[in-house]
């Protein structure tokens, strides 16, 4: 029978419910819905100045995100390499480009599997991504 187990990693941002950063069955990880919040729960691509205006930068959370989930996956011992399928949550459609644009720094043509979606909202206003990613790596 494959072996299941759920991960929650120290130094990254605590889930906000009840669930892994990673779950392992058999010879797949799945990567729970990963944003850009850090651990001391800021959000790296949003800025907000001294009058209150916020700046929100897709380019900036699409990178920390795509991080995030690197550093979920080697804490399994994988990588992005691994990566079959991934599924990203846009809250704005106008920002596909600019995702794009980065998540092809991380993935070619022959990357994984690929599903946008746009959402109404994420659970912090301040995040414009989020993405979910599944990745095959045999147990040892």
């Amino acid at each position: 029978m494959a072996k299941v187990e759920s991960k929650i990693l120290k130094g990254k941002a605590k889930p906000r419910g009840n669930y892994p950063h990673v779950k392992r069955a058999g010879d797949f990880l799945i990567v729970s819905g990963t944003s850009a919040r850090r651990a001391d729960n800021t959000i790296a691509g949003a800025d907000v100045d001294r009058l209150g205006t916020t700046r929100l930068d897709i380019r900036a959370q699409t990178r920390a995100v795509l991080e995030n989930v690197q550093y979920i996956l080697r804490s399994a011992g994988a990588g992005l390499q691994d990566v079959v399928e991934v599924t990203t949550f846009l809250v704005n459609m106008n920002d596909f480009a600019g995702y794009n644009e980065v998540y092809g720094e991380y993935f070619n043509r022959d990357g994984p599997a690929r599903t946008t979606v746009a959402v109404h909202q994420l659970p912090h206003p301040h995040l414009l991504i989020e993405i979910r990613a599944v990745a095959y790596k045999p147990a040892n």
